[in-house]
């Protein structure tokens, strides 16, 4: 900053008051100059002088404490580039702890939390006077004083707790052993003194409670991080014993506090606070807490499954979820089947629990879980009345830790496989007293069944063996969904969610039909909109099934797949049609191709849904994912949705729009699927291209789908394709292999060998730039294997494929290394021959072999240096690719033969028959090594000469030149040659005649030979 402390306070003043202006004009250029002095030196001081002074506005104020606030998480460590110097660091600390006496409420927090940030960093080892200042301040008698320097206690408390290092750790164990007896005897004064205003209705009692809460918060972070082993400090464990009657006071205290809500309240935020010190020590400190364990259960049990009746539901949900984690927890569950010493903990807990959770203890929390919190309450009835659709919004993930009906069945479906056999009877009992005809007009009944369907439904794996599902859905539940009163919708909805529930657990296939036409029913429009939408649900879940059936469902597709569609027009909030959606694309992709004639009115309203979402990503996502399974239903005939869906693949895959963030993922696998499902190119398709290099720039997360679909477009869009993004492609390719793992850099060269395969002429030119990195990756020693087997696979395509450019790239590479081309290709053989053995792929080997008999006829001295070892390589290949059959005769494996192979419609797409064409013409599978061995070993012989030939031939290995396949390949090359020179002495005529002297069987032997 240009000016000095004194003169630039009043400028920045002046600009944070322009910051708090609505007009934008005012606003913009302020925020611009706050944001320029953001690395000047004493900007953060002036902030600080600025929130400490009361006489300034109080938007001011609370924007300076913001400011200085991100200005700490920036630039406070010592590393930081333009870090705050030591100097204004100790003035701002100085500020910091200096007045206790901030009067508005938000920027006392501001503060707080500001200072809490600097102790993360600081504290104790560069700021060692916080904790005994703040100490000092909460024993003051002045009440604002405590009270604002407890919040700053409080937030350097959780803030220095959330250090997980080591040292950070014992460092902090060490603070909390110097002050938690201290904050122990603060709270248990507080809560005195608030105990005895409440009895007196003082109004001060307000002011007591939040001191209190605040005081717990601290105790609560020091009792789960503070001690390694809290049941070795005597102190701890008497905190934590006292906590229960004092909860009990508070929850008395509670009942005489009606009327005044604002205490209430307070009341009840501080008993859950209190249950959420005992939930955070029983997670971390489940051995400690074995001594808590009965005087818990008993506690739960008192308050919650006795006549004091429900309470308030925070409570009730950390008592739920205090039962349920001992019941939970490892730590007091003896291991079954295990030769192991019991643990001496888990032996106490286990007993505990056991004399605990007695027949009738068991008995009487399962009749109230179901009775009591698993009834509908007026609230969920009237929630339905006036929006089914949130109403079936369902609560999942750690719901259980927050909401009552999650958390309640929860904790029955814990208590359930704990004490399987003991409370089998008790649930069985309740059903069979409320599976009878029920009267519609009574509700009370009506939602006392709904429960004890639900707990069913629930525990339907653990009552596998107890109840026969197919009588009693014959001969019950589907009774009760004949029953149209408004009352029973809520068992109509209750009873085929049962029936989702048990459908893969034991239902049998012969009745599936049935509930295929239960559904249908509950989704008739005339239908409760919740029941439909359960309908639908169980619907998904009967379909996901591993033993549906195709067959079965065929009947009931086309009046399903309406309903459906009707329904997802119906509903109005955007997880509601993401969840039909979800079903639609379920039952497409199950139902595969026999989908098609039932699908026209959804293809003709994802188009309009997809315009109307267009500020719900989520629900474009949904569209995409239903799209995929679509394109897959329609194959080959998919090009007729093209018209919606290249636009909405556009959309979700061009980085300069927006919703790419959220739509990306799903866009790139509908891209593909529609590429592979594609029977041609059509312009529109080969634009879409335009959004891949931006693609491949951004990030390596979706690079293996980005290249299927770039081998998709090389196989799809051929030469047309090439002509127009070829060079677009190798550039892209080429920037990724700079810094890209081994899996990712496999992915590219897969990509480029796929070009190479359809190309071959003119696939070498495309990758020219790469030629360089393919042979130096080649004589680099210490690469990868995996990726030098990749490149030498390169290598010899374009060797056997296109030898003349090869030549002319190698001599081009020598020339700008300036080496002799001799030696570089020498070197070259020398490395692929030597570290043959990573090439493993049969297919791989056998192009290899391939290209090094390319190799035989040439007259060069780099090659004829190195015969023996080259036909080594090529009789292990031989060996690999070939078998030889009853007759003796050798057979290339690999070689595909001119009968077509039966194509399965359902299965292969017309990108697997892409590849398949594909793969007929490449050498490796069209032609055969021994026969292309057998005409290359000609060519030599008739290169060198005879004697030239048996000279190269004295170079193999004998024990080699002996055993076939070798010896019978060089014996047929010598017959090959002999027989064509004889044809050459004699003319064709002349050789016919001489071979009709020959016996026919022989000559028929001989024919191969004399083409």
């Amino acid at each position: 900053m240009a000016c000095s402390f004194a003169s630039a306070r009043p400028i920045v003043l002046e600009t944070l008051s322009q910051a708090c202006s609505q007009n934008a004009d005012i606003l913009k250029p302020a925020e611009q100059k706050l944001h320029q002095w953001e690395t000047e030196p004493g900007f953060y001081s002036i902030l600080t002088d600025i929130f400490c002074n009361h006489e300034i506005d109080a938007n001011v104020r609370w924007l300076a404490a913001l400011y200085c606030k991100n200005g700490v998480d920036r630039y406070w460590r010592k590393t930081a580039p333009n870090a705050i110097s030591e100097e204004e660091k100790e003035t701002i600390k100085k500020r910091l702890v200096s007045d206790f006496r901030e009067p508005v409420p938000q920027i006392a927090t501001q503060i707080a939390v500001l200072t809490a940030k600097v102790a993360r960093l600081d504290c104790p080892r560069n700021w060692d006077s916080l904790l005994p200042t703040l100490l000092s301040a909460v024993r003051c008698d002045e009440p604002l004083i405590q009270e604002r320097s407890l919040l700053v206690l409080h937030h350097v408390t959780k803030t220095l707790a959330s250090k997980r290092l080591i040292p950070d750790r014992k460092l902090f164990e060490q603070l909390t052993q110097d002050v938690f007896k201290f904050m122990v005897t603060l709270w248990n004064s507080h809560i005195n003194t608030f105990f005895q205003l409440a009895s007196q209705h003082d109004d001060a009692m307000g002011l007591a409670v939040d001191r209190c809460r605040v005081i717990l918060k601290i105790l609560r972070k020091q009792v789960c991080y503070g001690f390694p082993e809290v049941h070795k400090t005597e102190e701890v464990m008497n905190f934590i014993s006292s906590l229960f009657p004092q909860m009990d006071a508070f929850l008395d205290c509670r009942r005489s506090l009606w009327g005044n809500h604002a205490v209430l309240e307070k009341c009840e935020r501080i008993i859950s606070s209190i249950t959420k010190v005992l939930l955070d020590l029983l997670e971390m400190h489940p051995v400690s807490y074995v001594h808590f364990i009965k005087i818990t259960l008993t506690f739960v049990v008192q308050y919650n499954f006795t006549t004091k009746g429900l309470l308030f539901e925070r409570f009730v949900v950390n008592s739920f979820n205090l039962m349920k984690q001992i019941l939970f927890s490892d730590v007091y569950k003896p291991r079954k089947n295990t030769d192991e010493d019991i643990c001496p903990v888990t032996l106490e807990a286990n007993k505990i629990i056991s004399e605990f959770f007695t027949l009738d203890t068991l008995a009487e929390i399962c009749r109230r879980l179901v009775s009591q919190y698993f009834l509908l309450t007026i609230d969920d009835l009237s929630t339905w009345d006036a929006d089914p659709e949130e109403f079936c919004q369902e609560e999942g993930g750690d719901s259980y830790k927050y909401s009552l009906r999650p958390c309640t069945e929860t904790l029955f479906l814990t208590l359930f496989k704990t004490f399987r056999l003991t409370l089998t009877p008790v649930l069985l009992e309740m059903v069979q007293a409320v599976q009878g005809p029920c009267d519609p007009e009574d509700l009370g009944a009506v939602l006392r069944k709904d429960a004890a369907y639900n707990a069913v439904g629930l525990v339907s794996f653990d009552l596998f063996d107890e109840i026969d599902f197919d009588s009693w859905f014959t001969s019950h539940l589907l009774q009760e969904l004949k029953v149209k009163h408004k009352s029973y919708r809520v068992i109509r909805k209750r009873v085929i969610w049962l029936m989702g529930q048990w459908v893969a657990v034991k239902m049998s296939l012969n009745l599936r039909p049935v509930l295929y036409q239960a559904v249908l029913e509950l989704l008739d429009p005339n239908e409760d909109l919740a029941v439909r939408l359960e309908a639908a649900q169980a619907l998904k879940t009967a379909v996901d099934d591993f033993e549906f059936s195709t067959e079965q469902f065929l009947p009931f597709i086309e009046s399903l797949f309406s309903l459906l569609f009707h329904l997802l027009k119906e509903v109005r909030e955007c997880d509601t049609k993401m969840h039909v959606l979800h079903v639609l694309s379920f039952v497409i992709e199950r139902v595969g191709s026999k989908i098609r004639p039932f699908i026209a009115s959804l293809v003709q309203y994802l188009p309009l849904l997809w315009k109307e979402s267009e500020e719900h990503n989520m629900l474009r996502c949904a569209i995409l994912t239903s799209l995929i399974h679509l394109v897959q239903g329609y194959g080959g005939d998919s090009n007729q949705l093209w018209q919606f869906i290249l636009p909405a693949i556009s959309i979700s895959t061009d980085t300069t729009q927006e919703p790419h963030v959220y739509l990306l993922e799903d866009g790139l696998e509908l891209w593909y699927v529609t590429l592979i499902n594609a029977p041609g190119m059509s312009p529109e398709l080969l634009k879409l291209f335009d959004n891949m290099p931006a693609l491949l720039e951004i990030s390596t997360e979706n690079l293996r789908v980005c290249l299927k679909i770039i081998q998709c477009y090389v196989l799809l869009g051929s030469r047309d394709f090439m002509q127009a993004y070829s060079e677009i492609m190798a550039s892209s390719l080429s920037s990724l292999m700079s810094d890209i793992r081994t899996e990712g850099m496999v992915l590219i060269l897969r990509t480029v060998e796929l070009v190479l395969k359809a190309f071959p002429n003119e696939g070498p030119s495309v990758f020219q730039a790469m030629l360089p990195g393919i042979i130096g990756t080649i004589l680099d020693e210490e690469e990868n294997c995996v990726v030098v087997a990749m490149h030498l696979s390169l290598f010899a395509r374009i060797l056997l494929q296109n030898q003349e450019f090869m030549w002319s790239a190698i001599q081009h590479i020598a020339g700008e290394s300036l080496k002799d081309i001799d030696s570089l290709f020498g070197s070259l053989l020398d490395i692929w021959t030597d570290r043959f053995d990573i090439i493993t792929q049969p297919e791989r080997r056998k192009l290899a072999a391939l290209s090094l008999a390319s190799l035989l006829p040439q007259n060069h001295s780099v090659i004829t240096n190195r015969f023996g070892v080259i036909i080594n390589c090529l009789v292990e290949v031989l060996h690999d690719v070939c078998r030889v059959d009853e007759d003796g005769t050798m057979t290339d494996g690999l070689v595909v033969d001119g009968v077509e192979p039966p194509v399965d419609d359902e299965q292969s797409t017309q990108h697997d028959k892409r590849k398949y064409q594909l793969s007929r013409q490449d050498p490796i599978h069209s032609v055969c090594l021994k026969a292309y061995l057998v005409s290359q070993l000609g060519m030599c012989r008739q290169t060198h000469g005879q004697l030239g030939f048996e000279r190269l031939m004295e170079k193999v290995d004998p024990e080699l030149s002996r055993q076939d396949p070798i010896h019978s390949v060089c014996l047929k090359a010598y017959l090959v040659s002999q027989l064509g020179m004889c044809r050459q002495t004699h003319g064709q005529l002349g050789f016919e005649r001489l071979m009709e002297k020959v016996d026919p069987e022989v000559a028929a032997q001989l024919q191969p030979f004399c083409q």
